[in-house]
């Protein structure tokens, strides 16, 4: 057993890193799905902490790859990730679960269970195998349904919701986690436009009224522009540009990487991106 000084000064630790942004850094990354082809190639990222961190690019760039390799889905084969200065591969499941939550595009559950009993399991990495619901499960499983502004769909189970629904829904499950970061791969896919612009409201209020480090991808650049304080621009594996969005989207780079002639117009809501046309195929 530890000295009761050692108790106190890890309780101060984890009230400091309650108080304090977290942060999550991947170094010198390679990853890549087997067979010797690498969809990530050396690279390096740094999550701001407390802020909004987009990750863009054409389809095929490497943005959905690099989440999971930030979240522990997928392994790198070279490289390492850190949250909150602790190497991910130096803590188990449940102590990544405690520090970080992912929500992928690969979620399945039951049709059958409530969206309540679906944001409950968000609570899971701070439980015991048999042990019940504390308070603080409950307040948290609260928060998160109103976050997600989802009061009036508790009671409905799953498979009676809409695909919007069936997001926030997911999305309060992952909030419910209470972690100190949260990835999101692609939230807005498949999404009709009120529930995207519901989707990164949620986005916008933990970038305004918490201290929660948030790294998104996103396909729709406008968005990724609007909401984040940092944007990560790939391309083929590599990134081509780091930075606040009114500095990184210029007419240059959308050419350069996503083949497009545009203009940008910046706004008090960041840059706008007007497509015009894609730019002319050399090959």
């Amino acid at each position: 057993m530890k000295p009761e000084a050692s108790e106190d000064k890890g309780r101060v630790e984890d009230e400091e890193s309650a108080e304090n942004p977290s942060d999550i850094v991947g170094e010198n990354l390679v990853v890549g799905y087997g067979a010797g082809e690498n969809v990530i190639e050396n690279e390096s990222m740094v999550a701001e902490p407390g802020k909004v961190t987009a990750l863009v690019g054409p389809n095929g760039s490497g943005k959905s790859t690099l989440l999971k390799a930030l979240a522990n889905h997928l392994a790198p084969d070279e490289g390492v990730v850190s949250v909150d200065g602790s190497e991910i591969n130096d803590l188990n499941k449940k102590e990544i679960a405690r520090r970080l939550s992912m929500l992928s595009q690969e979620s399945i559950s039951p049709d059958s269970i409530t969206v309540e009993e679906l944001v409950t399991h968000g609570r899971y990495p701070h439980r015991g195998f048999f042990e019940t619901m504390t308070k603080e499960d409950r307040e948290a499983v609260e928060r998160a349904i109103e976050l997600a502004g989802i009061e009036h769909l508790r009671n409905r189970e799953l498979g009676s919701l809409s695909g919007g629904q069936k997001q926030l829904a997911w999305i309060a499950m992952v909030l419910a986690q209470e972690t100190g970061v949260l990835l999101l791969d692609e939230p807005t896919i498949f999404l009709d436009l009120r529930h995207q612009l519901e989707v990164m409201r949620i986005v916008e209020t933990l970038r305004d009224e918490s201290d929660v480090t948030v790294v998104v991808v996103l396909h729709d650049i406008n968005q990724a522009a609007r909401y984040s304080d940092r944007m990560v621009v790939l391309k083929d594996g590599c990134v081509s540009a780091r930075g606040k969005p009114e500095e990184v989207l210029t007419e240059e780079l959308l050419a350069d990487v996503f083949g497009i002639e545009a203009r940008v117009e910046n706004t008090d809501r960041g840059p706008r991106i007007e497509p015009l046309r894609p730019t002319e195929d050399d090959g």
